[in-house]
């Protein structure tokens, strides 16, 4: 390994592979690696050329996974590998580290070395290459008796012993080692990683904290109605779920739902909802209420007997503002009618003066 390349290095199988084709060789010190994700990884190869070939005649030497129109394109130009990639080759002992900084699970490729001389058409490529594993850290449970855990750190590949695992619990360390024992039933968080890693740790493990309970469509039930009651709790691993009723043993239900059907009053009561797994357990209650004695059709008369008293008194009100409205309007027309009434009566009367006086002139 280079001195300069320093950081975290990580190999699970050292095997040399030589490819050979007159004169031509590529040797890759490792054949498998793995490494932990965020680590950096380092993989390096040994290069041979036919005699009468100088380093000054190697034109362009680097590593690949894939090819583009044909040929291998250098990891340097990837974009996904961006600032992550770098070369250590030295001529002089023809071989050539590659160190790729932040690895990702999705650098988990075959890597592959290819070398090229000045000469069009001369170049050699050492197949197969270099496979990289790349994988993030799990933590398992394992129960020891009824009142300890064992919980460890651990790849889906096998890393170094060169490793050193760290534990932290609600994010404050608190040990080293593969391993660590924790008391069933504990609601706190673990989680693990390697010693200057904080930032790629293992996803934390824990008890269920305390479950939430939903019910749907109402806590109060009519009789005859269909009830879904549904429990969910954060915990990991991911929890199991079992419905219990106050007062009985046995579980009316497991799994996250549990419907009822026909709810009636014998229905009625507490409900439990426990959400259980490897680290602890924990319950919460929920209490169903059914309207006993009244059935749907007695609902619905008392429903319609409300609707028609409603409507009734809507149009008696109706009714009487359109009376007083009536009133109003007489009251305002009838004096102006008897003052013409009066009016007529004067006109006629003094009509019938004038003729009864000219009647009298005509007679003298």
């Amino acid at each position: 390994m280079s001195p300069s390349a320093g950081g975290l290095v990580v190999f699970l199988l050292s095997v040399q592979v030589i490819q050979s084709q007159d004169g031509w060789r590529v040797n890759y010190r490792q054949t498998d690696v793995c490494a932990a994700k965020g680590s950096k990884v380092e993989l390096s190869c040994d290069y041979t050329h036919p005699p009468g070939k100088y380093p000054s005649d190697i034109k362009d030497r680097f590593w690949f996974t894939k090819e583009k129109d044909g040929e291998p394109a250098d990891l340097r130009t990837d974009s996904e590998y961006s600032g992550r990639v770098r070369y250590e080759c030295y001529s002089y002992i023809k071989s050539c580290y590659m160190i790729i900084t932040d690895v990702r699970e999705s650098d988990s490729a075959e890597y592959k070395f290819t070398f090229r001389t000045n000469k069009p058409g001369e170049k050699y490529t050492g197949s197969p290459g270099v496979t990289l594993n790349v994988t993030g850290l799990q933590v398992q449970v394992r129960r020891s008796d009824s009142t300890w855990l064992e919980l460890t750190c651990h790849s889906s590949c096998v890393l170094s012993d060169y490793f050193e695992y760290v534990w932290s619990k609600n994010e404050e360390i608190i040990k080293t080692g593969s391993s660590l024992p924790v008391s069933s039933g504990s609601t706190d968080r673990y989680s693990c990683y390697l010693r200057g890693y904080w930032n790629q740790r293992s996803p934390a493990v824990y008890g269920p904290q305390r479950p939430s309970v939903s019910v749907s469509p109402s806590a109060e039930m009519l009789e005859g109605d269909s009830v879904t009651l549904t429990c969910s709790a954060d915990a990991n691993p991911a929890a199991n779920y079992t419905w219990y009723k106050e007062h009985e043993d046995s579980p009316r239900a497991s799994g996250q739902i549990f419907t009822i059907t026909d709810f009636t009053a014998e229905h009625s009561g507490n409900y439990y909802c426990e959400a259980q797994n490897e680290m602890g357990r924990s319950n919460s209650t929920l209490r169903l209420i059914t309207e006993s004695g009244v059935d749907r059709t007695t609902m619905i008369i008392h429903i319609t007997r409300w609707t028609l008293v409603s409507v009734m008194l809507i149009l008696l009100l109706v009714f009487c503002l359109w009376t007083r409205k009536k009133k109003a309007v007489s009251s305002t027309t009838e004096p102006h009618e008897s003052r013409e009434a009066v009016e007529v009566r004067h006109l006629s009367s003094e009509t019938e003066l004038t003729k009864g006086s000219s009647s009298v002139v005509i007679k003298s």
